[in-house]
């Protein structure tokens, strides 16, 4: 990012600062492509709300429908969207939201394997990857989102990674035409850095010997990643919880963190069927690519001592 400050031009301008500020802007762009394994195209958003928005509203359909369990911005983005059922008919006039990796839960949805009944309806794929970027392999599916912060790059950035330009409706400005804003370029060297560094300082394997150690308070849904994890006590209420352990030092919340500050029960964790009395005493800990082997068992010591 210190690189892109020093030679900052707005990248639209044709004089030759801004070609220089062009030439790194696409270094990046392809720098991330080439990390992400996305042959495609790639637009440049303010971060992962801004992709779902510009997906879901600029999508040459007439029809949106998205999961019951997709993060919150989903919903701001596309408020009046049907929710999927078993029952749910598909048409080349539709835009499908499933994500990846659910946020709260840690679930992992097999979005390559949901592509083989969807396809051949001609309807378009939207995945959220915001959770799963630069951690696990990303679906086939027709648009991706991705969140630079998410893995270890700065805020304010983010991806929407598009199979063909020509299923979105062009808005003009930036971006080849399909986003509004100059383009963030110290921003974008900083995700492509971000990707390629790529390092955690768990392994696999002590990230689930941590899960373990908390036990039957971990809420498991069948296949999920070793990073994320609703976590539920058997007696202190998620506020209280997130009171004490943030007294000792520990950043966790309640619910997705765009919806934390409410005292308003998960509406992802009623989707996956949490009883309300599970849900009021059930946290979120996520696990970074900066968490250490001592913080695992620092939290899991602090857990215990919440018995």
């Amino acid at each position: 990012m210190d690189e892109g400050f020093r030679i900052w031009a707005n990248p639209s301008s044709p004089h030759a600062e801004g070609r220089k500020a062009k030439a790194a802007l696409e270094d990046a762009r392809e720098r991330i492509k080439a990390s992400l394994d996305w042959s495609g195209e790639l637009i440049f958003t303010s971060g992962a709300s801004e992709a779902l928005w510009i997906a879901l509203n600029r999508a040459k359909v007439n029809r949106r429908i998205v999961s019951a369990v997709e993060h919150d911005a989903v919903f701001r983005a596309a408020p009046d969207a049907e929710q999927f059922t078993d029952d749910t008919a598909l048409d080349a006039q539709t835009i499908l939201a499933i994500q990846h990796v659910n946020s709260e839960t840690g679930v992992i949805n097999p979005v390559d394997r949901m592509l083989e009944t969807v396809k051949p309806t001609g309807a378009i794929v939207l995945s959220d990857c915001a959770q799963s970027a630069s951690k696990l392999e990303l679906p086939a599916a027709d648009m991706l989102v991705v969140s630079a912060h998410k893995f270890g790059g700065p805020i304010g950035i983010g991806a929407l990674l598009v199979r063909d330009f020509n299923l979105l409706e062009p808005m003009g400005g930036h971006e080849r035409g399909y986003r509004q804003g100059t383009e963030n370029m110290p921003a974008a060297l900083g995700m492509a850095a971000a990707l390629e560094a790529g390092d955690w300082h768990t392994s696999p394997a002590q990230r689930a010997d941590f899960a373990n150690s908390l036990g039957d308070d971990v809420l498991s849904f069948g296949d999920q990643n070793d990073y994320i994890f609703a976590l539920s006590h058997p007696t202190l209420s998620a506020q209280a919880l997130l009171i004490r352990l943030d007294g000792q030092g520990f950043a966790v919340s309640a619910g997705s963190a765009c919806s934390s500050g409410t005292l308003k029960k998960s509406r992802v964790l009623d989707a996956f069927g949490v009883s309300d009395e599970v849900a009021a005493r059930t946290i979120r800990v996520s696990l970074g690519w900066s968490t250490t082997p001592e913080d695992l068992a620092r939290f899991a010591e602090a857990w215990k001592s919440l018995a």
